[in-house]
């Protein structure tokens, strides 16, 4: 019997930084159960390196990371999401789009590193703390039981790792 794939949208506003390493950590921990996208609703149009950063000193590829619209997950042929998360608060607060396969959502606010001013060990940290937290998130997340992510009690143990 093969296990369900599951597919993770990952929201930003600037879709530049957190939904960006969102994205590269679920694809290489959830590797053969998720597949991970990440967007924004008015994507930069690029990544920051910060966050690129982040990615590679934890071992995790950059390729085919790209600042994306949230568009291309509303058309049709886009994938079936099971999972929306919003990781900032600006788009937790904008309308979405509607998506295909009507996705479980839940707001995982992380703090914006791109928006962290100072010297560049400051920024270094905020990115770092970013990735930090995401990565918790995603391992607790990672570790609820397969028939959960099926069950309707999953709204609440979302809400409850955006929590952490």
């Amino acid at each position: 019997m093969t296990e369900k794939r599951y597919n993770v949208l990952f929201l930003c506003t600037g879709n530049s930084a957190r939904s960006i390493m969102a994205e590269a950590i679920l694809n290489r921990k959830g590797k053969g159960r998720f597949t991970a996208y990440s967007a924004g609703s008015h994507p930069t149009g690029g990544v920051r390196r910060e966050a690129l950063k982040q990615i590679e000193s934890a071992g995790i590829s950059t390729e085919g990371l790209r600042s994306k619209s949230w568009d291309e997950f509303a058309k049709p042929g886009a994938p079936e999401l099971n999972f929306v998360f919003t990781v900032c608060d600006n788009a937790a607060r904008e309308t979405c789009p509607y998506w295909p396969g009507q996705p479980m959502t839940a707001h995982w606010g992380v703090p914006d590193p791109a928006a962290v001013k100072g010297a560049p060990e400051e920024i270094d940290r905020a990115f770092h703390d970013a990735f930090v937290t995401l990565e918790r998130r995603i391992t607790l997340f990672l570790s609820l039981p397969p028939a959960t992510l099926e069950g309707m009690t999953i709204q609440e143990e979302l809400r409850r790792i955006g929590q952490q």
